[in-house]
């Protein structure tokens, strides 16, 4: 049986777009607590089955669809391939592991078949059957069907088997692509992955004194806080500088910050750290749109979540990934660093394209800033000044000079040469980043 958290989720789906719902009306109507109904309400909003508007109230709205998908399942491979499916409709949602494609003799393929893996192959019934019989899907390319028998033994063991008129390379292609698309997208992290909720974070009221500071500075040993009104809105935030030399029955509306630096929980993780790093903060606010608090995020939290990501295997590789892989220095690390174009990185002329060349630029002097200053950095500016076209399989010497570097910035000269023979040159500004 559905919890009763669940029974009010499922109870606000079934209801029309524009319906207008409140915490009393769930409670009435479902004849359950107020507390257990607001708990609900707030995590349709959270899902976006409802949305909050000022001076109108929450209402019931059309759950966008999500353009990006957190795992794999098959279902997901039917929209990729722009297939259908044969049979086996019930195991659509379940989650694609890997896939293998059926280019041997059905003695030699058994060995490769694995429960919750894809076999690729075209009208070979023999081996549809044996990849089904082993816990594998199975996709028939070429838009041949599949027979009778073989999409009821799919229905019977929850299976699918689905259909494509694309060729086998290219359904292989476009699965691989998703594949190494969902492994990037687990390094980009947001600050939903991180931040601390609200239930668990130390805040105060606008109708506060410092005298409620000065006991929470005590209770938790922290010195800032956000400060929110009535209705749960962040007004300010206030640290131990704003109370300095101010009495205890004193506002803490008199002493806030106003309009302090926020986040939102779908902001990157690297996007706040910039942020951070930039204003000297320690913790930021997050926020929905309405500036309802929502939870905070620290310091300490973006720093690990950045050591997380650097650690995390199997992730599938950038087009920055792939140039940090071919860019050859010496053997202590540094320069002249020297990259060979691929035929990848070139124009429709067959040039190093300008894009490709400011990449290679910010890799190299990252890769720089890193061996000589022991900081991390995030570039602010770039300018590139293109002098000649270097064409496919050149190799390029790229010579890094530090013009100016401060307690946060670091400005560098960057000389591009191909045969000793100057071709560019680049300005670059970027911010420096403590290396934990």
């Amino acid at each position: 049986m559905a919890t009763k958290h669940n029974q009010i989720i499922q109870y606000i789906e079934s209801l029309p777009v524009g319906e207008k719902i409140s915490v009393r009306s769930i409670a009435k109507n479902l004849k359950m607590s107020e507390g257990t109904a607001y708990r609900a309400i707030k995590d349709a909003e959270v899902i976006g089955l409802v949305s909050t508007i000022e001076r109108v109230g929450t209402i019931r709205i059309e759950r966008k669809a999500k353009n990006n998908f957190e795992i794999l399942t098959f279902g997901e491979i039917v929209k990729i391939i722009e297939g259908e499916v044969y049979g086996g409709e019930a195991g659509l949602d379940k989650v694609l592991k890997r896939f293998v494609i059926g280019a041997m003799t059905v003695d030699a393929m058994e060995r490769y078949i694995q429960p919750e893996s894809l076999m690729i192959i075209g009208n070979r019934i023999e081996a549809q059957k044996l990849a089904l019989e082993n816990g594998a899907a199975v996709l028939i390319t070429g838009g041949f069907k599949a027979s009778e028998d073989l999409v009821r033994l799919a229905n019977e063991l929850e299976i699918p088997i689905l259909g494509t008129t694309y060729d086998t390379f290219t359904v292989a292609t476009m699965i691989n692509r998703a594949m190494t698309d969902q492994l990037i997208k687990k390094k980009i992290m947001l600050v939903e992955d991180i931040y601390t909720k609200i239930d668990k974070t130390q805040y105060l009221y606008s109708a506060g004194t410092v005298a409620d500071y000065r006991n929470l500075n005590e209770k938790s040993g922290h010195s800032c806080f956000p400060v929110m009104n009535h209705s749960g809105r962040l007004i300010g935030m206030v640290s131990a500088k704003d109370v300095i030399g101010k009495t205890d029955q004193i506002s803490l509306e008199r002493v806030i910050t106003k309009n302090p630096s926020v986040t939102k929980m779908h902001t990157s993780v690297a996007s706040v750290a910039h942020q951070m790093i930039w204003n000297g903060l320690e913790m930021l606010p997050v926020v929905r749109d309405n500036m309802e608090l929502v939870g905070i995020v620290t310091r300490p939290d973006v720093m690990k979540a950045m050591q997380l990501l650097q650690r995390q295997p199997q992730v599938g590789n950038t087009l920055e990934d792939e140039i940090a892989q071919n860019i050859i220095s010496q053997e202590d690390g540094l320069q002249p660093y020297k990259f060979v174009v691929t035929p990848q990185m070139t124009n429709s002329l067959g040039m190093l394209s300008f894009g490709a060349l400011c990449e290679v630029i910010s890799v190299t002097c990252k890769s720089y800033v890193i061996k000589t200053h022991k900081q991390n950095m995030v570039i602010e500016q770039l300018s590139l000044h293109y002098y000649k076209m270097i064409q496919v399989d050149s190799e390029i010497e790229i010579k890094i000079e530090s013009l100016d570097v401060g307690r946060k910035n670091i400005k560098l000269e960057v000389t591009i040469l191909v045969e000793n023979i100057v071709v560019g040159k680049a300005l670059l500004s970027a911010q420096l980043m403590e290396r934990s």
